[in-house]
């Protein structure tokens, strides 16, 4: 018997496929959903710079010019011996501070001495001769009422008499001389300041014709400095001149850290324009009683003009230099920067006065404007070394 059973057909699996797909496609439906919104979302821009900034103050500033100088001593003195013989002693010490008038050397003054009792001897023997020639000429006066002798013999009298009334002149005169060639044998310091290195030891004949002297003395308290400024600077110098007083002040400062090491009054301003270099020569004098100025040493040299009442001052780091001229960054109210061409009048102390291009109370960048373009937005980084705002500014 033959059954009548049918085959049994496979099951579809279309049905899976389309479950899969539809998964498939409802993720990434909630993927783009989820991470689409965020990646339209607009750039919040880079982020902001780091920078220090300070307010621009208002205060009375000095107007001054700087010129590169050298110190040098107000005088120097090379001490030579005014007369020839053996150097007996030294009295000083090589870098020893003197006083003027004080002992530094000793010649052997024996041969000198004995010049000197020579002519106050030969002194005393004129004045015995013209005592005896006084007496006689008397008693010729006498004689001759009586006519005893002749007038002539009187008249040669007389003469002789005033002959030896002149050699005691001479004699006086010889005598002095004498004393001072036996002065000279003690040399003293012709002014006061300090002794350089020994040129001449004890024993050696010395001659007043030697070139190189004993010793050399530079006076060092007072100090001078003479300096340069631009032919430019003239009239200013000049002008401050006719309109003070009182000497123009002047200021060294050490070139390498800026330190006042002295102060003290121009005393030349030189009478022409050295063509060759387009400067003029100034002299500068200062106390020096710490010795912190050296001769030959090379300062910077500070003259006050006058002053300045209300100028606008910023930290000498806010002015930046382009090849269109100075100019700053100024923070807005938003923090963000802008090139502010400014005109720069003078730089004194560090700090450098603006007399065109900002106003007092300006915000501005003084550390950290390599990295800013304009329009960028400043972070204020750690404190800057420049203060807020400068020192005597008005609130």
């Amino acid at each position: 018997m033959e059954s009548s059973a049918s085959p049994v057909r496979p099951r579809s699996r279309r049905p899976t496929y389309l479950l899969a797909l539809i998964a498939v496609l409802l993720l990434a439906y909630g993927a783009w959903r989820w991470l689409g919104p965020q990646s339209a979302r607009p750039s919040a821009g880079p982020p902001p710079v780091p920078a220090s900034t300070v307010r621009v103050a208002s205060e009375t500033v000095p107007i001054a010019r700087i010129g590169v100088g050298t110190v040098m001593t107000v005088a120097s003195v090379t001490v030579h011996t005014r007369i020839d013989g053996q150097l007996d002693r030294v009295d000083f010490r090589e870098g020893q501070d003197i006083k003027a008038g004080q002992v530094l050397a000793r010649i052997d003054p024996r041969t000198f001495q004995a010049q000197l009792e020579q002519v106050v001897a030969q002194k005393a023997k004129d004045d015995a001769q013209l005592a005896n020639a006084r007496a006689d000429l008397k008693r010729y006066g006498d004689l001759i009422k009586e006519d005893a002798i002749s007038a002539q013999t009187l008249d040669t009298q007389r003469a002789l008499v005033g002959q030896l009334q002149a050699a005691l002149k001479s004699d006086d005169a010889q005598i002095h001389f004498a004393q001072v060639q036996l002065d000279f044998t003690t040399i003293a310091a012709p002014i006061g300041g300090r002794i350089g290195a020994r040129l001449v030891d004890p024993g050696n004949i010395v001659h007043a014709a030697d070139a190189n002297g004993l010793l050399v003395i530079n006076q060092i308290d007072p100090i001078a400095v003479q300096f340069t400024l631009p032919e430019g600077s003239f009239q200013a110098v000049n002008n401050a001149l006719r309109g003070s007083h009182e000497p123009l002040q002047v200021q060294a400062i050490d070139r390498d850290t800026r330190e006042v090491l002295a102060t003290g009054k121009l005393v030349l301003l030189n009478n022409q324009i050295d063509t060759a270099t387009g400067t003029i020569s100034l002299k500068a004098q200062f106390a020096n009683a710490e010795h912190r100025l050296w001769p030959g040493q090379s300062v910077d040299a500070r003259v006050v003009l006058g002053v300045r009442a209300d100028a606008l001052t910023v930290p000498q780091a806010v002015v930046q230099r382009s090849q269109a001229g100075f100019f700053a960054y100024v923070v807005g109210p938003d923090d963000k920067v802008r090139v502010q061409p400014i005109e720069v009048a003078d730089t004194t102390d560090g700090k450098a006065t603006i007399v065109k291009g900002l106003a007092a109370g300006d915000r501005v960048v003084v550390d950290g404007q390599y990295r800013l373009t304009p329009g960028a937005r400043i972070a204020e980084s750690r404190k800057s070394d420049a203060p807020a705002t400068v020192a005597g500014a008005k609130p």
